[in-house]
């Protein structure tokens, strides 16, 4: 919906009407979220919308009302809108040792998991923290703090070695893409991937707080796997049938029209 809305006003980005309407196809998913409620997803619907946002070239006197807007929407909703375990999580993030049997426990055992890995890893299948039960949700939202225990520092490399490869390729589809259209929803299958990747990793390193993010390809799970397969086969499909036209007939995506 964002890559259709966006591929024909891509000129008239400068118009704040339209960070306001492409905000409010945003808003409506994740107000849904947070009602769930799922802080993790309600995020990521977020970050995709600001990403296709900077990608189509707002400006940046925008950009600051944004974030001045934001920065008022998360003080009103520290006080209101989150949950006691919410905001407990939040508190364990600023101070880790305050509560490691507790709210602070998945993080504090997700940072052993990824410090015991050290440079090789204790091998498949040996993960202690995780094979123990120390480590909580290891096969969805811990998964990558399982994999580098027993993969170690090396295989950690190779697996986001991995994701880079992945993005690049998506960029490099998005920038042969025929139209508007056809790049927009490539760059926002790219920032889906990657807003999911850098949160669910980040969580694992106590980098930020827990919120319950999975990891592409790898957390269990159907719903997310068909998702992401889904999105790859639409961008695998836009880029081998993706239409001729020159950018000169597709010129009401370039001109507003």
């Amino acid at each position: 919906l964002l890559a259709k809305y966006l591929s024909r006003r891509h000129v008239e980005i400068g118009d704040f009407r339209h960070t306001i309407v492409s905000g409010a196809y945003a808003l409506t998913p994740m107000l849904l979220i947070l009602v769930e409620p799922d802080m993790g997803n309600a995020i990521i619907f977020g970050t995709i919308w600001l990403g296709m946002m900077l990608v189509s070239g707002i400006s940046k006197k925008h950009l600051a009302i944004l974030g001045c807007v934001g920065l008022i929407v998360a003080s009103v909703f520290w006080f209101d809108g989150l949950k006691p375990y919410q905001r407990a999580r939040i508190i364990s993030f600023v101070n880790p040792a305050s509560d490691i049997h507790g709210s602070g426990y998945n993080a504090y055992q997700a940072k052993i998991a990824v410090g015991s890995g050290e440079l090789f890893g204790k091998g498949i299948g040996y993960g202690t923290q995780s094979k123990l039960r120390f480590l909580p949700e290891y096969q969805t939202d811990f998964i990558f703090a399982a994999f580098a225990e027993e993969w170690g520092f090396i295989g950690v490399i190779l697996l986001l070695s991995t994701y880079v490869l992945l993005f690049a390729r998506l960029a490099q589809i998005a920038r042969a893409s025929a139209t508007n259209f056809d790049a927009f929803f490539t760059l926002g299958v790219l920032i889906l991937f990657a807003a999911h990747l850098v949160i669910h990793v980040s969580i694992n390193l106590g980098l930020m707080p827990v919120t319950g993010t999975t990891i592409p390809f790898m957390s269990s799970g159907g719903s997310h796997l068909v998702l992401e397969f889904a999105a790859l086969g639409i961008v695998t499909s836009l880029a081998r049938h993706g239409r001729d036209a020159s950018r000169d007939i597709s010129a009401n995506e370039y001109l507003g029209g």
